[in-house]
């Protein structure tokens, strides 16, 4: 050993005196750097940590929220479809209501205008009948050439008519 320290030349208080030195540079830089820069670390692997959960919450909230978006959207729709649905067969119903108002409506028109027209024929066939009736006396009493009594006219007439 002393050989090997001669031909190095190597101090043994000088390499006690190195590795002292080395550990009280070592202990220092571990309190004084390393310590606190492993606690810096730790804070920030904590606060990446509890960053990453967060954003899986908000990620799980965010895919929550879009179910239930679309869920409401696909309620909403069928409500919506529905309310179409019945305001469809209401206003179907109210169409079927009011053709039948207005074909009533016109059946009591066609009817209030053939009962005018019957009227309007029975008059005019009255009046078409007493005309012929007093055509046909004038006719016979010039035919005649004398008047005829009310009895024999009105017999006479109804034969004449009929």
């Amino acid at each position: 050993m002393d050989s090997l320290i001669e031909t190095f030349h190597i101090d043994l208080r000088l390499l006690v005196a190195q590795m002292i030195n080395f550990a009280i540079v070592i202990s220092v830089l571990y309190f004084f750097a390393l310590k606190p820069l492993m606690k810096v670390m730790d804070e920030r692997s904590k606060k990446i940590e509890k960053s990453i959960e967060e954003a899986k919450s908000i990620e799980e909230k965010l895919q929550k929220t879009n179910a239930d978006y679309k869920e409401a959207m696909s309620n909403a729709k069928k409500e919506a479809n529905l309310i179409m649905e019945k305001t469809n067969a209401q206003a179907e119903e109210r169409k079927e209501e009011m053709l039948k108002k207005a074909k009533l409506e016109i059946g009591a028109v066609i009817n209030e205008e053939k009962a005018k027209m019957q009227t309007e024929k029975a008059e005019v066939l009255k009046e078409l009948k007493k005309e012929v009736a007093e055509m046909v006396v004038s006719s016979l009493e010039k035919v005649l050439d004398k008047n005829l009594d009310d009895k024999t006219d009105k017999e006479l007439i109804k034969k004449i008519v009929e």
